[in-house]
């Protein structure tokens, strides 16, 4: 998301949050909201959740308590309420859809009919961004044959029914983290946060690492690691 909003790609965006984990808040994305040259709709994560199951159930909207006794429906005074038809009679937060054109997934295996399998801990809400696209493209660390994805079914996260596209490639969710390829690229990520801060250091880290291909890319990461060793 920060490499959208430094590339001036990003109009309005829907989330729960932006950040880098150990790096508490994206830096592209903040001056980009600081500069209002965003619209952020923000979104409790639970929020975000139910309106990710509306899209994928393609209901308008779903009930739910979170959000209820936050700012969220004062800072989104669009949100709405409804009233359980049954005796309990609850007023409950009426989540919209949110609805994509096109998802974009980075799985550790892949098979080529577009199955898609996690290795990691935590599935996020992969699975939720595929169902609730209209398009899904799927790439993966390694891409095999069907079949030869293995273990156990509940790692199977992804199903090719919501798949337009599948790819290969190796190191895709670079600088974050993948279960195949191990923990997030820490030092990396800093290099990444500290160049965002600077016009100068970012144009550098821009021609250094983002002009060219995959492949370029992945050479120059190799080589900054060996540098900075």
């Amino acid at each position: 998301m920060g490499l959208l909003c430094a590339a001036g790609k990003v109009r309005r965006l829907i989330a729960p949050f932006v950040t880098m984990d150990s790096v508490a808040l994206e830096p592209h994305f903040r001056a980009a909201r600081q500069a209002g040259r965003i619209e952020f709709t923000e979104y409790d994560e639970g929020m975000f959740m139910f309106g990710l199951l509306a899209a994928a159930h393609r209901l308008p909207f779903l009930p739910t308590r979170a959000g209820l006794g936050s700012d969220v429906p004062r800072v989104n005074p669009g949100l709405r309420t409804v009233r359980s038809p049954y005796a309990d009679g609850e007023e409950l937060v009426a989540m919209p859809a949110l609805a994509m054109d096109v998802a974009l997934v980075h799985m550790d295996i892949a098979d080529t009919r577009g199955n898609g399998r996690y290795l990691g801990t935590d599935p996020y809400l992969d699975d939720l961004f595929a169902k609730a696209a209209s398009r899904t493209f799927l790439s993966a660390e390694r891409l095999v044959q069907p079949g030869e994805l293995g273990g156990p079914p509940q790692t199977l996260l992804i199903s090719r029914m919501h798949v337009a596209g599948v790819t290969e490639t190796p190191g895709g969710a670079h600088f974050t983290g993948i279960g195949e390829r191990g923990a997030r690229d820490e030092s990396f990520q800093r290099h990444y946060a500290k160049s965002a801060a600077d016009p100068d250091a970012w144009q550098a880290f821009e021609n250094r690492f983002l002009t060219g291909d995959d492949a370029e890319y992945a050479e120059q990461v190799r080589k900054w690691h060996e540098e900075t060793a």
